[in-house]
């Protein structure tokens, strides 16, 4: 029988058994140069980087290194805010002196093209590298065998499939790998053809709905080390997700443990000031909560009936809709865009401006929501109060964010940066701020986290307080209720969130709208 060297993680388990010793051997030494990276020679920071690596940093891009050498492809899987775009340009500086004469490629979300840009120019500024991008974009009179790498976007690699498949890369780096998590999008199809001669994929949140997401990322890097994709959602995905299966985790976490390399921010920065996250409780006036009452009411005894006629697969666009609309009312009843609640007010738009005007003056403060709608009524009252605020959501030109990312951290008597969750919760750098606010908290907290993590990161100076709203008695409260019922399977894998909605059943339905 022959099997792939990738899958010496899973031989090593019955490595006790085998009597053939050249391959107990062999899996003993991948073993060591996986797990003991300090004692093998490898290549020193370079000269030419500007930059201090900490140790965890020296050791992911020794990490990336005996990679390179195994030609294996891995998924540097670190918190956000540690770092991860450093330690991939020091290992791109290293490919680079290979000089074989081919650039690398690495793949974005558009919002933080600029961050690449920016960062190599600050700590690798000999490094040559286009940017492709933009109406305007083009290669032409570009000796890309004089570039280091290209950066490019999701969506325009999906548009000029054909122009990157005809050419070759030293590497592919996926940067926020998750956007490739459905196999069947046309950006995880388009990345899929591209030809190089190893991949690296960045993320700190790998797996944002359930361990599926794993497979596409997976797949683009070492291609069937996960098998098929209905082998993989039978044995692993459906058996970790639906039932909870520990032995299939494990087996799963040793499968994929030398291509991942996961460091959480309480392991490995010790000098990051403290983060404090607290729930603050927000009680509904009447006339907001007689809205509330009214749509749970009606979404509760619908919800029911059609999970009796067609079960819970077929009832969870209804669900959805349910829990959007409950989850608008607790925001405010504005957001149902119905002239009758529009004098409704909001609780969570009072006691936001009342923390901002009583205890958060001359404080620096995020204010994240997932509807822009929301982010309008905040808006609106600012604008009324004389509050100084920049904004970026996802109508704000590329261009333009980093103009208000160092108009906020740059200028004091900016105080409050309103962002949409989608938007910005990805690749900003916002450390002037120690006070975040997330309005609407939804399934999945590492969604969270990367929100909270645009302030607690390297650089950091001060404590960070994140305040999670919450209306008492309602969806929110259920919600997280269930978060702390269900236990993470994933947490076995990597510490992220799974999708809770998949593991829904009828009496979760009740409880959430009771």
């Amino acid at each position: 029988m022959r099997v792939s060297k990738k899958y010496f993680g899973l031989l090593d388990i019955v490595s006790d058994d085998m009597d053939q010793t050249e391959i107990v051997a062999e899996i003993t030494s991948l073993k060591c140069r996986i797990n003991e990276m300090d004692r093998l020679q490898l290549a020193p920071v370079g000269k030419t980087i500007k930059a201090e690596l900490r140790p965890y940093q020296l050791h992911g891009f020794q990490w990336m290194q005996t990679l390179d050498a195994l030609q294996w492809g891995g998924l540097l899987a670190d918190d956000m805010g540690l770092g991860k775009t450093l330690q991939t340009i020091v290992f791109l500086d290293f490919v680079k002196k290979k000089k074989t004469g081919l650039p690398s490629l690495v793949i974005c979300p558009v919002s933080l093209l600029f961050n690449w840009e920016s960062e190599i120019k600050k700590f690798a500024p000999h490094l040559k590298f286009k940017i492709y991008h933009g109406i305007d974009r083009s290669l032409e009179g570009i000796n890309l065998k004089k570039q280091d790498l290209v950066l490019s976007s999701y969506g325009t690699v999906r548009s000029d499939v054909e122009l990157f498949a005809e050419m070759e890369w030293e590497y592919i780096i996926l940067d926020e790998s998750q956007a490739i998590k459905n196999p069947d999008s046309m950006v995880a199809k388009a990345v899929g053809q591209l030809r190089s001669k190893n991949r690296l994929a960045l993320s700190g949140t790998p797996i944002q709905n359930n361990t599926f997401d794993l497979y596409s990322q997976f797949h683009f890097l070492n291609k069937g080390l996960l098998g098929s994709r209905n082998f993989f959602k039978e044995e692993f995905s459906n058996s970790i997700d639906k039932n909870q299966d520990q032995d299939r985790s494990e087996q799963l976490r040793k499968l994929i443990h030398p291509f991942m390399l996961r460091r959480t921010k309480e392991l490995v920065a010790k000098d990051l000031p403290t983060k404090t996250e607290i729930e603050l409780w927000c009680d509904m006036p009447d006339e907001q909560r007689q809205v509330y009452d009214k749509f749970r009411d009606f979404y509760k005894q619908s919800l029911l009936e059609k999970i009796d006629e067609v079960g819970m697969g077929s009832a969870g666009f209804l669900i959805l809709e349910g829990l959007l609309r409950l989850r608008q009312i607790c925001d405010s009843p504005k957001l149902l865009k119905d002239s009758k609640y529009n004098n409704i007010a909001g609780v969570k738009v009072e006691e936001l401006l009342r923390e901002l005007e009583e205890n958060l003056v001359g404080k620096k403060v995020l204010v994240f929501s997932q509807f822009t709608e929301m982010l309008d009524i905040i808006e609106k009252e600012l604008l009324t109060r004389k509050k100084k605020f920049v904004r970026l959501d996802g109508s704000t030109p590329t261009k333009k964010r980093q103009l208000i990312v160092g108009e906020f951290q740059d200028d004091q008597s900016i105080e409050i940066f309103l962002i949409s969750l989608k938007a910005g919760g990805v690749g900003l750098n916002l450390t002037a701020a120690e006070y975040v606010f997330l309005v609407d908290p939804w399934w999945n907290p590492a969604a969270e986290q990367q929100a909270i993590d645009r302030t607690h990161r390297i650089g950091q100076t001060k404590k960070v307080f994140a305040y999670k709203m919450l209306c008492r008695n309602s969806v929110e409260e259920r919600i997280l209720a269930l978060q702390q019922k269900k236990s993470s399977m994933a947490k076995g894998l990597i510490s992220e969130d799974t999708a809770m909605f998949k593991t829904l059943k009828k009496e979760d339905v009740a409880f959430l709208f009771s």
